[in-house]
């Protein structure tokens, strides 16, 4: 039997802190098209399980728009069941769609599904149950035995941690985890492996690399597939702009160090020692890599080289400056650096930093 795990859909994700508006309004509706491209997936590959480990949903409570497409698709397809375990987000969301013979849910105590020869467990975790757990857990020996659980893998047991050495030793051939947004796997004892599949969709630059789902073969010893699935991939690059003399020497190297197409979602973060830098910068490189890829941010984290040395004995009100502010004992060096780089920057009709 083939099996589809996924985890952290995150319908209804809030992004107007990671991006635009226009773009954050697009993103949240390219969430529900891939989760329902993924259903479309599963079934042209004949696939009757899929597994939903936890933040199907975002919030504890949800938008009706989400809830609605959620169950919509749920209904669109009978032919698969839809194991729906509740992770840290939608923890508190509440079921408002019973009598859907193939939606499959599970509370703070453990539920058992059965398909053929291999049994699927999964409980959601509360404060109550986070220690008590492991030992209410005994499938059988001679069963093919399936997890589900969403949380972060600890060395203790608690809410949203889950202890892997209480959970060795118990016939369990496959652990479904959710809750970590990239996807991992390893075996766990001679008998099991755990996988995280990841989320669905990079929402922000501290989700990038390939996201997608997993298929699992219950039939092949538990094999696992990774199946990037993701729209955009997001994409955060970090450039060491040292050495480049002007604005134009740096943007071909920003230009030189990514590899995006038009459907990513990119983050540069400019570093290393200028002459130049800032909002004039940034605004330079985030236009000529607009149409490169669906969203591109850059970020001037570099720091200033004055050099000032060639002005301060120029009689000029600009050697002037610089004298009085080497002479001062207000400031620390660092400071003065600062002071003379603005101050420059001003006298020349530039936007200081």
């Amino acid at each position: 039997m083939k099996i589809l795990h996924c985890a952290d859909i995150h319908l209804g994700s809030k992004m107007e802190a990671r991006l635009p508006k226009d773009k954050s309004d697009e993103r949240k509706a390219e969430l529900c098209s891939q989760f329902r491209k993924m259903v479309e997936f599963a079934v042209s590959s004949e696939i009757g399980v899929i597994l939903l480990s936890g933040d199907v949903f975002d919030s504890d409570r949800p938008s009706k728009h989400d809830k609605e497409f959620f169950y919509s698709v749920i209904k669109a397809n009978p032919g698969i069941d839809f194991l729906y375990l509740r992770g840290n987000h939608d923890r508190k969301e509440s079921y408002t769609e019973y009598g859907l013979d193939n939606l499959k849910t599970f509370s703070d105590s453990w539920s058992v599904y059965t398909y053929g020869d291999t049994d699927i467990y999964g409980i959601e975790m509360t404060e109550a149950n986070a220690d008590t757990m492991y030992e209410q857990l005994i499938p059988g020996r001679d069963r093919k035995n399936i997890v589900m659980l969403h949380g972060m893998l600890s060395d203790k047991a608690g809410i949203d941690s889950i202890c892997l050495d209480r959970l060795r030793s118990r016939n369990i051939d496959y652990l479904a985890l959710g809750h970590i947004h990239s996807f991992s796997s390893d075996h766990f004892d001679e008998r099991g492996k755990y996988a995280y599949p990841g989320c669905l969709e990079g929402r922000g630059f501290d989700e990038t690399g390939e996201k997608g789902f997993i298929i699992l073969d219950t039939d092949r010893d538990m094999d696992i597939t990774f199946v990037p699935f993701s729209l955009r991939r997001v994409e955060d690059v970090t450039v060491d702009i040292t050495g480049c003399d002007d604005t134009y020497s740096a943007l071909v190297k920003v230009k030189a160090s990514i590899n995006c197409s038009p459907e990513d979602m990119v983050r540069v973060t400019l570093t290393g020692q200028t002459e130049y830098g800032g909002s004039m910068l940034c605004n330079d490189i985030t236009s000529w890599l607009r149409g490169d890829c669906y969203y591109i941010c850059v970020r001037d984290k570099t720091s200033r080289i004055v050099n000032y040395a060639q002005y301060a004995d120029e009689v000029s009100l600009r050697g002037e400056f610089i004298r009085t502010v080497l002479k001062s004992r207000e400031y620390t060096d660092s400071e003065k650096d600062q002071i003379i780089y603005a101050g420059l920057a001003a006298l020349e009709g530039r936007e200081p930093d």
